[in-house]
């Protein structure tokens, strides 16, 4: 097999525009949503994230031809790789701006820094669990019902990824529900356009003209500075402070299962690889997976490396070990060099948006589409904590959008929650539910899956996890502050007593109930 056949340049534009669109939207909320300066994003996070995904490409082109060399073959595609975009918006949204508003409310020097070291940290857990977890992946994919991994992902995928953006697109809908619609068609409706240019570059192509026609480009300033080289700096320092400011405790709820998921994830796609003819070892694929992220967060980037979907889809397309090489090199150029500036001054989010839809889209979906039809209503049970989680950061930032704990503003009390209440909004389990969303998902969904197979003991075990993480205060338990409802690691016990009633139901159910063969038998 060659290093390079023409389907790698298809497979190339495909790959290389998610991770350009992946870096767009790290650019873009690190300095607006967590208003990092742009010193520390381009000078430090890009081009951490950028080495991590150029050594994680290369491996995987390597890996690629030895199992070409090694079977004979010329068709060996090599596995997708690069920015986790699940758990880009989970550690934003879930680890790094709680972390700065929490810093804020106690008066830090340096939220933003705090913020950036939260996220160090997260980085750095989620790849030693899936550099550990290479050793036990199976299993933890077999304690595991798929329908608790994949509906907890959906969770966050529709409101923290797709709802967020689609606001956006009917924002401005002369770009977002132009671009939307090449997306739908080229993604959904199985065809692409003549000369095989991606829908994705058509995407965003087009959304880039409408952008400028419309004045909603350029954004901000032309650079001031021309493109330069910008190599990776050791974070190794700022990473031993973050450990010691405890991030890895508070956020502890949020980094356990994205490291799990990544990890379980991983493994799916390597069996997807497999069911398409490309067996890879499965140990190695997935250490190296880990390795890209540890490596990120130690050159100081907040953003975990993963395997992605699709590796059927690259194959058809002709694409074998190449497309690897030159995205690894793409992401490398445009975030060392300083590129990508001019690139998000010139092309906006929104140009790109509805490939990020389609991904939470797909995400979602694909909870539905790979669990048995049975596991449906646990699948819907498992996605309601992550969409409830999102609604309360919107709660949070309209409150903040009033004033309600900024400074100078009126601060947060109960009066407030009870302003909610009488409005039939109850807020107060919204923060409930909101502190560990992601461990409640996994809980929720579990034990439903269980309960419909009639597996009453085990449902019972998920129950009784919920209520010993709810004694723990890793799940339920916050604290109102006059900024913020935060996280307080002390017992819920209201959550213990009910999560633990759930599991003694459960254990005494063979006894106490009888087969239904009604309709809802």
């Amino acid at each position: 097999m060659r290093w390079f056949v023409r389907g790698d340049v298809d497979g190339f534009f495909g790959l290389a525009l998610d991770n350009l669109v992946q870096l767009l939207v790290i650019d873009a909320l690190c300095r607006h949503a967590l208003g990092f300066p742009e010193s520390l994003v381009r000078g430090t996070i890009l081009p951490g994230a950028a080495l991590s995904v150029l050594v994680g490409n290369l491996y995987y082109a390597w890996q690629a031809m030895q199992l070409a060399r090694k079977t004979g073959r010329a068709d060996v595609t090599a596995l997708p790789f690069g920015i986790n975009t699940v758990s880009l918006f989970a550690f934003v949204f879930l680890v790094m701006l709680p972390a700065k508003l929490a810093a804020q409310a106690a008066g830090a020097a340096d939220p933003a820094r705090v913020a950036w070291q939260a996220g160090l940290v997260a980085c750095l857990a989620s790849g030693l669990i899936e550099l550990g977890g290479a050793f036990v992946a199976e299993r933890i994919r077999r304690a595991t019902p798929r329908a608790a991994l994949l509906s907890t992902l959906a969770g966050i995928a529709l409101g923290f990824i797709s709802l967020g953006f689609l606001l956006r697109a009917f924002a401005r809908p002369v770009v977002g529900f132009a671009t939307l619609g090449v997306v739908l068609v080229t993604y959904f409706g199985r065809v692409r356009f003549r000369g095989r240019i991606p829908g994705g570059l058509v995407a965003v192509v087009l959304g880039t003209f409408l952008a400028w026609a419309t004045g909603l480009a350029p954004v901000g300033a032309a650079p001031q500075s021309a493109a330069s080289f910008c190599p990776p700096t050791s974070a190794v320092g700022a990473l031993l402070e973050a450990l010691r400011g405890g991030h890895l405790a508070t956020y502890l709820s949020v980094i356990l299962p994205m490291g799990l998921f990544t990890l379980v994830g991983s493994l799916q796609n390597v069996e997807s690889a497999e069911a398409a003819g490309d067996a890879y070892p499965t140990r190695p694929s997935l250490m190296v997976n880990g390795l890209s992220t540890v490596l990120a967060a130690l050159l100081g980037s907040c953003f975990p490396t993963t395997l992605y979907i699709g590796h059927p889809g690259w194959k058809a397309l002709g694409a074998r070990a190449g497309y690897s090489v030159l995205n690894g090199i793409f992401v490398a150029a445009v975030a060392l060099t300083g590129t990508l500036s001019w690139i998000a001054w010139a092309v906006p989010i929104d140009a790109g948006l509805a490939i990020v839809v389609w991904i939470g889209v797909v995400i979602s979906a694909q909870a539905f589409q790979v669990v048995r039809k049975e596991h449906a209503p646990a699948v819907v049970m498992g996605i309601l904590p992550g969409i409830a989680a999102w609604g309360v950061l919107m709660a949070k930032a309209g409150l903040r959008a009033a004033g309600v704990g900024s400074p100078g503003g009126p601060p947060l009390t109960a009066g407030v929650l009870d302003a909610f209440l009488a409005s039939d909004v109850w807020i107060r389990g919204g923060f409930a539910l909101d502190q560990g969303f992601i461990f409640t998902a996994m809980i929720l969904a579990a034990g439903t899956a269980m309960i419909i197979d009639g597996r009453f003991r085990t449902a019972a075990g998920w129950f009784a996890t919920g209520a010993a993480l709810s004694a723990l205060g890793l799940v339920h338990s916050w604290r109102l502050t006059p900024q913020d409802a935060v996280m307080d690691l002390r017992p819920a016990w209201p959550f213990v007593i009910g999560y633990g009633f759930v599991a003694v139901l459960l254990l005494v159910t063979p006894w106490v109930t009888e087969a239904d063969a009604g309709e809802h038998g």
